[in-house]
């Protein structure tokens, strides 16, 4: 074999190792981007969510009231005066709900929603009186 042929095969050779390797990336990116769009869908959380259960329904409208009365804040945005009348939605949301299924939850789940409702009802009248002593 002559030089000029053994450089041409080398050439080759590399150009057919080039094209493989490309290939591969190829296939890799398009395998990491279907994993990608099925566990970040749009609207979809990219972590698996908890069961949905009273005790996560009863928790979701907690957190909205504590929001709503400024006991909760999101880190890092401007703190929000207290709504106190979507916290009083919230709170009639979750007294709809005890008189709804009166009956028909178990011990626990009673006794989450009347320690629930006990302490909302207790912060929205503190942070209310609070609020209207500031004004006076």
């Amino acid at each position: 074999m002559t030089e000029e042929q053994e450089q041409h095969e080398k050439i080759i050779i590399d150009e057919d190792w080039k094209q493989q390797a490309q290939r591969e990336k190829e296939v890799l990116s398009a395998k990491e981007n279907q994993e990608k769009k099925k566990t970040k869908q749009p609207g979809r959380p990219p972590h698996k969510l908890p069961k949905g259960d009273f005790a996560a329904l009863v928790s979701t409208l907690t957190t909205q009231a504590l929001f709503a009365m400024g006991l909760l804040q999101v880190k890092g945005e401007q703190e929000r005066q207290p709504d106190l009348e979507m916290a009083r939605y919230n709170i009639d949301m979750l007294e709809t709900i005890e008189e709804k299924t009166k009956g028909n939850l178990s011990a626990a789940e009673d006794k989450i929603l009347k320690n629930t409702l006990n302490d909302l009802r207790m912060g929205y009248v503190e942070l209310a009186n609070a609020i209207r002593s500031q004004s006076q």
